[in-house]
């Protein structure tokens, strides 16, 4: 009887399986595709909720009952399961109404992550820790799950030109499962010592290798994919900055939602949910696990869906003899999100499908990932050491670049990674086989504007230039490479002007001084054009440009022979120093005469001394085996510049002091886009000649119809100004610009389109003294704004600027600028 029962039970129970489906869903947001947390879900009777990224699961046996899903902002949802679907997505839409109203915290949860805030100094090691350091063990793969994808070979149907149907077989999708089945598609490995006391906090690499490379690429190194601390404010996602929900802003941008309480190493903590009370929002949503007793972060989960979808994960362990949650592990994944742009990955282009759709992508490197893991080991606290050289922020050794296997079996815990040996093993050979090494260092000799020959790089900017007074510039320049001497260099080009026939060089050999400061003293002699008026910093970088626009247009130049000595530094921390003595024999090109103590000038002499510093106290170095470079460039940077002509010195004619100031500021976005500040001034005092003023880059032809007008646009440049209009002896310029996502209205249309506004004010003294160019003061000021739509096909552009205010002209059209842009994109 018994085992009569036994069967009966198993026929109950098997059929009572049959009858039952199991479905797992998520609900999204009807617009964005954002997750929705914790909404409530009522089915059959039974009420259940949603977990912090929408997702649910539960068996289904009657479905002609539907599951109502309600959620505060949003409209009730009715939704009948179907018994064919294998992940259920259901779409909320907003209810405008309810959404007006503010969305409050609990005044509890609020209370505790105020608590969290103001014992951030008890529970932050970088604060409340004495000194600290541990080794970092950090893996990044790029990678995809070969289950995820389709193995099945797809036909695709083509018409020729006669419109017969003809059938291929695409087995991209079989392929690719086979190659990820093997090997990852791309890995490296870090480990680094962390170091923390009161001078700071410094990284030195202990060891480091990329698949493919015998030497990594020291920019890599530095990125800053997340950051270290959960308490770090701003916290920074693809090195881009957003406010950090623990802080007393993030308190009024986010909502907080308690959740329940759990117990992590036998301590108490609540777990709370977050998201930003603008539910459309791209900022961060995520799970905080809080101490119920010090208020410490015990455990954190962060999520961003846009653009990208982002995931970072905290795991901490609790220290008893400090009463502190210490970092135990960091985990960070991207997937794309609700974009079609590519996420562009170690100079490569790799192609991620949102993880809300569900099914096996046409396009199999849509099931790619990333996914960065960071371990600290070997953690000591309370420790003396000290910092060598704190201002620099990343070390990196020449040893640590060549480590052995027998190093990196210590670190590495994932045994069972089976792809990870065979992924070092085959890039390598590719790399060899496709002299990859070379191709990165000829890369990133080219973007910075040169091409190694031997022991020279040649420099592609003196290659070919145009202006309306050379008409064509034909020429050839170059630098020695450290082939030659890494203490010596010599810089040299010469220039021939197909419509002034005028032949045109400089020559500026160099020697290093000071290796660990990079310093470097150098003679220099030219015989050259210079823009009249042209603002300039001696320590701006040079980039690279396949074309410069603006001088394209202009015509108003002066002979320059130049004589000088100088001297450029690194030796002021997050500082580019320069220093200079120099003769010039100025010859303007154009009738002007300058009025001065009763005396009439149409050549002179300028014998001055210089100043110049570019102060980035935000950003971050690095210090590599081939020098310092900056990794993390950040905002606003500053520049300064003096210069003083010397009374009777070489035959000086002229006696003034020139002071030149700018800062930049630009702010990036998760969403893509960005904003920037550019603001700029200076003031000349003493006796200037018109050469030596200031004329804030015009970039428009002064000519009647707006066609015959149209020109390239420059990047700073006022496009309505024109040339010649304006000259200053002080002046105050502010530029505002902010560019928008692309957007994509077709399969290669993907325009990028930018707001600006200019304005400007000025003052000039002894006009009078100017004879030759009349011109116009800036006293009312200056403004014009615009819109660019840049990109448009094969990297042009189009860009209209109108001109407003005081100097407003009496004609429309004659305020009008249509500019042509062109942006290349390298890399």
């Amino acid at each position: 009887m018994p085992k009569k029962l036994f069967v009966l039970f198993l026929f109950f129970t098997a059929q009572l399986s049959i009858s039952q489906t199991f479905i797992k869903g998520q609900i999204i947001d009807f617009d964005t595709t954002i997750p929705i947390a914790f909404a409530t879900i009522n089915y059959n009777g039974n009420t259940f909720s949603a977990d912090w990224e929408g997702k649910f699961s539960l068996y289904v046996n009657e479905f002609d009952k539907p599951l109502v899903i309600n959620y505060k902002g949003y409209y009730e949802k009715y939704a009948y399961p179907q018994n064919n679907n294998k992940f259920w997505i259901i779409k909320l839409t907003e209810n405008e109404n309810a959404v007006q109203k503010e969305i409050y915290s609990e005044h509890e949860v609020d209370q505790i992550i105020k608590k969290v805030i103001e014992n951030k100094s008890k529970n932050d090691p970088e604060l409340a820790l004495k000194s600290f350091e541990y080794k970092n063990y950090e893996h990044l793969l790029v990678t995809a799950n070969p289950d995820s994808i389709s193995e099945k070979i797809d036909s695709i149907v083509k018409k020729n030109i006669f419109g017969k149907r003809k059938i291929k077989l695409d087995s991209s999708n079989y392929k690719f499962k086979n190659f990820v089945k093997e090997q990852h598609i791309y890995q490296t490995e870090k480990v680094n010592l962390i170091q923390h006391n009161d001078q700071g906090t410094k990284e030195t690499v202990l060891g480091a290798r990329m698949a493919g490379l015998k030497k990594p690429l020291y920019e890599f190194l530095g990125l800053k994919l997340v950051s270290y601390s959960v308490y770090e404010n701003p916290f920074e996602i693809l090195e881009i900055p957003v406010q950090n929900p623990l802080s007393k802003f993030g308190r009024i941008l986010y909502s907080f939602h308690m959740v329940d309480s759990v117990q992590i190493n036998n301590r108490k903590t609540y777990r709370i949910y977050f998201q930003p009370k603008k539910l459309k929002s791209n900022h961060l949503r995520g799970l905080l696990f809080v101490d119920a007793e010090n208020f410490g972060i015990a455990q954190a989960y962060f999520r961003i869906y846009g653009m990208v979808n982002i995931d970072a994960t905290y795991t901490f362990d609790y220290l008893k003899s400090h009463k502190i949650w210490f970092p135990k592990k960091r985990t960070f994944n991207v997937t794309k999100g609700s974009s079609n742009y590519d996420l562009k990955l170690f100079g490569e282009t790799i192609e991620f499908n949102s993880s809300l759709e569900t099914g096996i992508s046409q396009n199999a490197s849509d099931r790619i990932y990333l996914r960065l893991e960071s371990t600290p080991m070997e953690i000591k606290l309370d420790n003396d050491f000290t910092i060598s050289s704190p201002q620099i922020m990343i070390d990196v050794p020449e040893k640590s670049l060549s480590q052995k296997d027998s190093f990196w079996k210590k670190y590495q815990k994932d045994t069972l990674d089976v792809r990870k040996h065979r992924t070092y093993v085959s890039l390598d050979s590719i790399s060899n086989a496709e002299n990859i090494e070379y191709k990165i260092f000829l890369g990133k000799k080219i973007i910075n504007g040169y091409f190694p020959v031997s022991i020279v790089d040649l420099d592609l900017r003196s290659l070919v230039k145009f202006n309306n007074y050379e008409g064509f510039r034909l020429g050839l320049g170059g630098v020695t490479n450290p082939k030659l001497s890494e203490k010596y260099k010599v810089a040299f080009y010469g220039a021939y002007g197909l419509k002034d026939e005028k032949f045109k060089f400089g020559i500026t050999p160099s020697y290093l001084t000071d290796e660990e400061t990079e310093t470097w003293v150098s003679a220099s002699y030219s015989e050259d054009l210079c823009e009249i008026a042209q603002t300039s910093f001696a320590t701006d970088s040079h980039r690279f440009k396949i074309y410069d626009p603006r001088p394209i247009n202009i015509s108003t130049f002066y002979k320059n022979k130049m004589a000088s000595v100088f001297a450029e530094s690194k030796f002021i921390p997050k500082a580019d120093t320069y220093f200079s003595f120099s003769r010039n024999d100025i010859t303007p090109l154009f009738f002007y005469e300058f009025l001065n103590n009763g005396k009439t000038y149409s050549q002179y002499t300028i014998t001055a001394a210089q100043f110049a510093i570019q102060w980035n106290p935000f950003s971050e170095y690095m210090q590599t085996p081939d020098g310092k470079i900056e990794i993390e460039k950040r905002h606003p940077k500053f520049s300064f510049q003096v210069t003083q002509a010397l009374p009777n010195v070489l035959a000086n004619d002229f006696t003034f002091t020139k002071f030149d100031f700018k800062t930049f500021y630009e702010l990036p976005y998760l969403s893509g886009q960005k904003s920037s500040l550019l603001f700029q001034t200076g003031w000349a005092l003493g006796d200037v000649p018109i050469t030596h003023l200031y004329n804030l880059q015009p970039n428009n032809l002064n000519r009647d119809a707006i066609l015959q007008r149209i020109t390239f646009a420059g990047k700073n440049s006022f496009e309505t100004m024109y040339f010649n209009e304006f000259f200053s002896n002080r002046y105050a310029s502010l530029q505002l610009r902010h560019t928008f996502n692309k957007i994509r209205l077709g399969y290669s249309f993907t325009p990028e389109f930018s707001v600006v506004t200019r304005m400007a004010w000025g003052g000039t003294n002894k006009q009078n003294e100017h004879i030759g160019i009349p011109y116009k003061s800036l006293s009312k000021g200056f403004f014009e704004s615009g819109v660019e739509a840049n990109k448009l096909f094969k990297g042009i552009g189009i860009s209209a600027f109108f001109r407003y205010g005081p100097n407003q002209l009496a004609h429309f059209d004659d305020n009008l600028a249509l500019k042509i842009s062109y942006h290349l994109d390298l890399f």
